[in-house]
Parts: structure tokens; C-alpha cells; sequence
């Protein structure tokens, strides 16, 4: 499926910062859209929270993201959280 909006970036971001958010939106959508390995989630996730350690800024941009795109940030890595191992995947 492709992609048919903006992920919400600051423009204040390294390169590399920027890079560490959208594969992790990315990691976020992937689980909706068939699945994603838990590891491979959780990597990206930590990745995002070197860059958003904030949990305001955190929850603030997974909102904006939940807006444009439907997938939540948050109820993905509850269940990703949840599950020990394998595939997560979102209804």
C-alpha cells in the first residue's frame, strides 16, 4: 500500500534523527499492513526514543501520525509489548 501522506517531522532533526523516526512509522504501518517482527518493532522503537525521549512529544506524535494515517503508535506497541516473540500485526 503506499503512502499517500507526510509523517510528522521536526525540521530541528539530524538527518540521521529523521532517518530513526520515519523507520520507525514505518515499522508502525508494516504492522497493520501484514505484520512485523516484534525485534525488528522494538529496535525502531528504541531508535525513535534516542530521538523523542519526551513521552508528551512521544504521545503528540504518534497522534499526529494516528491522524494522517489511521495506524496507532501506541496500541501497536502495546500488543507488541504483550506478545513475546514472532510477528506483530495490528486488525
Amino acid at each position: 500500500m503506499g503512502m499517500a501522506y507526510a509523517y510528522p517531522l521536526d525540521m530541528n532533526w539530524s538527518k540521521e534523527e529523521m532517518t530513526a523516526v520515519v523507520e520507525f512509522f514505518h515499522a508502525v504501518e508494516l504492522a497493520y499492513e501484514g505484520g512485523v517482527d516484534r525485534t525488528n518493532l522494538l529496535a525502531a522503537y528504541r531508535a525513535f526514543k534516542e530521538v523523542v525521549p519526551s513521552k508528551m512529544e512521544e504521545k503528540q506524535l504518534g497522534n499526529a501520525f494516528e491522524k494522517v494515517s489511521s495506524y496507532s503508535v501506541y496500541r501497536t506497541m502495546q500488543k507488541a509489548r504483550a506478545v513475546e516473540s514472532g510477528r506483530v500485526t495490528m486488525p
